[in-house]
């Protein structure tokens, strides 16, 4: 049992203990503005798994990991990590609407998580882990209530769906050490026991949607 705890502990996406690194407001921000392309946020569990999963489809430019839903202002990762912001882990994704729709990344955020747990994923636990599909208009919020509403008259899973549906008032960049932390850290354990079989689960069903090379 001891070992069992000791194991789930390790293949968590928060390993972080209060340093004066993770205690830091983030001052990140991408260089480049993306002018011309849409955007799109959505909190599915540990972020680093979730912005590897968007960056490999094919029109999405870049994803972003980040904060939002919560109250306070500016959070930094510690913070987070305590569960009292409000705020999820969330993710940026910057796609080309010619190429890839809206409704499309929404139903990769549906089949690439498990939308009927409450306040985790896989091994995290937490608020900051809970699911949420965010819109930044009445159409997209619109796309994301029918689709919700069609998974469940067809009883698409067991449980009841707990995703929350959301304005997006503000997104919060997370640390630079967060951004593309899955292709900076092939052999962390998490990214090697949590991650990565997430991504090989997702790309079975959509190998479709890739990018060339993923």
């Amino acid at each position: 049992m001891y070992m069992l705890l000791g194991l789930l502990f390790l293949y968590q996406c928060n390993l972080s203990t209060p340093t004066a690194e993770n205690r830091k407001n983030p001052v990140w921000e991408p260089i480049e503005n993306h002018q011309g392309m849409a955007k799109a946020y959505f909190a599915s569990g540990c972020f680093w798994c979730v912005e590897y999963i968007y960056e490999s489809l094919e029109g999405v430019e870049e994803a972003f990991s980040g904060y939002a839903g919560g109250m306070t202002k500016n959070p930094n990762y510690y913070q987070i990590t305590t569960g009292r912001t409000g705020h999820a882990e969330t993710v940026e994704v910057i796609y080309n609407s010619d190429i890839i729709s809206f409704k499309a990344l929404l139903e990769v955020f549906f089949d690439s998580h498990d939308p009927t747990l409450l306040n985790q994923q896989g091994p995290d636990r937490g608020t900051q882990y809970r699911s949420i599909a965010f819109y930044q208009n009445q159409e997209e919020k619109k796309i994301i209530v029918d689709y919700i509403n069609k998974l469940m008259a067809e009883r698409a899973f067991d449980k009841k769906i707990v995703t929350e549906v959301k304005p997006l008032e503000k997104f919060y960049y997370a640390e630079e050490y967060h951004q593309d932390y899955e292709v900076n850290n092939p052999n962390d354990l998490y990214i090697l026991n949590i991650s990565k079989p997430r991504f090989n689960k997702f790309k079975a069903k959509y190998s479709y949607l890739l990018k060339e090379g993923h």
